[in-house]
């Protein structure tokens, strides 16, 4: 194992005994009355965290607010434990300043990495487009030929986005796009998906539309 590994290690492990050892200090000083506050401040907790995940995007929203629900209740006991244990060695205004300082960079953390998903995500959607106005507007508004080259844009988006929701923004925006070209002229759009469509071949080539108008009777 190497050294620094082994370092991080140790580290991590000192740091959870302290931590462990504060908050037994603190279970102790706070007595029966004020275990039974942070209790209540923990069930509170994760009530709230699990109807704030229940209401996302995920996909098993219960399973999410169970995990969520029992993550904020540890969590909550522990920083209570761990402050209330903090105040009675070293007092409430070095305990103050460390929490303001935690709170801090968790917060400065936070930050960096939403900023760094962002980056990602608007890195993986913003690619040269093939022709001027393509994946401009609702596809219904694109003429035949935008709409694919916008199926070539969104195959290459595709294969470089990694976000979850950039992906699933693209693959929508693809669907729209081969319902759109099969609405505008169905015999040319199946006959694009006989001779193999792939995701770099354009379905432009076999579907006929009126630049003019930008639909084909169907």
């Amino acid at each position: 194992m190497p050294v620094r590994a082994l370092l991080t290690r140790s580290a991590l492990a000192v740091l959870v005994l302290l931590l462990a050892a504060l908050a037994a200090i603190g279970g102790v000083s706070l007595g029966g009355a004020g275990l039974v506050a942070v209790v209540l401040a923990a069930i509170v907790t994760a009530c709230l965290a699990a109807g704030i995940v229940r209401d996302g995007d995920s996909p098993r929203p219960r399973q999410a607010a169970v995990d969520t629900a029992w993550r904020a209740a540890v969590t909550t006991v522990a920083v209570l434990l761990v402050l209330s244990g903090c105040v009675v060695l070293a007092g409430g205004a070095l305990t103050a300043l460390l929490a303001g300082v935690a709170v801090g960079g968790a917060l400065l953390r936070w930050a960096v990495r939403s900023a760094r998903t962002t980056s990602r995500g608007t890195g993986a959607t913003v690619l040269p487009l093939p022709g001027a106005g393509a994946g401009i507007g609702p596809v219904a508004t694109l003429t035949v030929e935008a709409l694919g080259r916008e199926w070539l844009r969104t195959s290459a988006a595709l294969a470089q986005a990694r976000d979850a929701a950039v992906r699933q923004a693209l693959v929508e925006r693809r669907e729209e796009a081969l319902d759109e070209l099969e609405r505008r002229d169905p015999v040319g759009f199946n006959r694009w998906l006989a001779e193999g469509a792939t995701v770099d071949s354009d379905p432009s080539r076999y579907v006929s539309g009126d630049p003019t108008a930008g639909y084909d009777a169907a």
